[in-house]
């Protein structure tokens, strides 16, 4: 589907040009086959991957990107690039990304729902481990949903002796049966035992793995990570790499700066509006949490007649009364957050990440929200993915916060520039980023 999609996208570009000529054909195959063997080399069609499309927009475009980059390279090495349109070239280069990004989309959503209703089935498990253990992983994480099938489960007994003949026979059930992954489904305090299954299943030409623990289900990206020949189980780590932290601040910088001088004289009409419409200033600035929990004071348009920032900050809500007649149409269409382009050139804010809550908010949700503190490992942005998915407004239930830190955590744990391209875009045109306005 990768082939066909490049092959397509670049034969569409060349007719639309009126420009198919053998050297643009040339490039666009070898460009093509580039892409399919460095996408074989990083293990990009493995089945797991199809089963969310989590970190497929970024892992397209790099490779893409460089693909692209390396085929313009060739072409000019072998003087084929005199016979090629630039313009078309740079048209399949981002036609192609587009069309990658769509076909692994489609696909991705058809394998999840073939897998979810145990049409594809990928590997075969057997499963081993007390019988607590066996149904608790059964009943979480489901397999067959994830395009798995249980071959064979065996549940042990607790005695020492019991054990070691429950597993000899295990072991001789899983030779038989010839599954491709073991799971060692025991606590992890049980060392004994899980010694005891390794041992046995090391004969069996199958995948062990140590079932998952509760805790892991905290964490998107866990992982071992070997240093030297220190091995650990990774948790947790830097949410970007050095690359990515140089590339978004260079995304914040010129978009934030171009914004800032195209609506310089809206700011201005909108700062005259509120001080003709309600005494007090123009701006109103709070102080707010930002990456690693360092306070900066955050800059918007006054909408309200109060300017609370103290220990108790009161949320706005529906037909608040102290909001302004100018200021709830400056909240009604996100315009009073445009000030913090300044907070985003000063690198206190991002232009996308976890909208960041008053104080007083922040420390109460903190304390209920065993996670909520990692929405601090990032900057703070001006949206959001959990604004452009209708969750802004007022707070007034657990469920409201839960939904919003669920979709802050995807945004950090699934970074990539081309998502902060389209959680902007989304901001200026999806209806549901205007939702929910207070």
């Amino acid at each position: 589907m990768d082939f066909l999609a490049l092959v397509l996208t670049s034969v569409v570009v060349q007719f639309a040009y009126g420009a198919l000529t053998i050297g643009n054909l040339e490039l666009g195959l070898v460009a093509t086959m580039i892409f399919l063997l460095g996408s074989v080399v990083r293990e990009e069609y493995s089945f797991a991957n199809y089963l969310q499309l989590r970190g497929h927009a970024w892992r397209c475009f790099s490779l893409w990107s460089v693909v692209s980059l390396l085929a313009l390279a060739i072409g000019f090495l072998s003087n084929v690039t005199g016979e090629t349109s630039r313009a078309a070239f740079v048209l399949t280069s981002t036609l192609g990304f587009v069309a990658l990004f769509a076909e692994r989309a489609t696909l991705t959503r058809f394998v999840r729902s073939s897998a979810a209703s145990g049409g594809v089935s990928a590997r075969r498990l057997f499963l081993v481990g007390f019988e607590k253990d066996i149904e608790a992983f059964t009943y979480r994480y489901k397999p067959w949903t994830c395009g798995m099938s249980v071959a064979a489960a065996v549940v042990l007994r607790e005695t020492e002796h019991t054990l070691d003949d429950d597993l000899t026979l295990a072991a001789a059930s899983a030779r038989m049966l010839r599954p491709d992954d073991v799971f060692i489904l025991s606590p992890w305090s049980r060392t004994d035992v899980i010694d005891k299954c390794v041992t046995a299943f090391l004969r069996v030409p199958a995948r062990i793995h140590l079932g998952p623990e509760r805790v892991l289900d905290r964490f998107a990206n866990a992982h071992i990570d070997k240093v030297g020949a220190i091995s650990s189980l990774s948790l947790s780590g830097d949410p970007l790499n050095l690359f990515e932290v140089a590339a978004k601040r260079a995304f914040d910088i010129v978009v934030s700066a171009l914004a800032l001088v195209a609506l310089s004289p809206a700011l201005l009409l909108c700062a005259l509006a509120i001080r003709l419409d309600s005494r007090g200033p123009a701006l109103f600035y709070q102080r707010r949490y930002g990456f690693n929990r360092q306070t900066f004071r955050i800059v918007k348009l006054r909408t309200m007649t109060t300017m609370d920032d103290g220990r108790h900050v009161k949320q706005a809500t529906a037909n608040d009364p102290r909001v302004t007649r100018v200021g709830r149409i400056l909240r009604r269409y996100n315009i009073d957050e445009l000030p913090q382009l300044f907070n985003v050139l000063r690198g206190e804010m991002s232009l996308v990440g976890p909208r960041p809550h008053a104080l007083a908010h922040d420390q109460l949700f903190e304390r209920r929200i065993a996670l909520y503190a990692r929405r601090h490992n990032v900057k703070p942005g001006m949206t959001g993915w959990a604004q452009v998915n209708g969750l802004r407004g007022e707070i007034d239930s657990p469920e409201k916060i839960r939904q919003r830190i669920e979709h802050d955590l995807y945004y950090i744990d699934n970074w990539s520039l081309p998502l902060d391209l389209w959680i902007v875009f989304l901001t200026v045109f999806s209806r549901k980023a205007y939702r929910n306005a207070v």
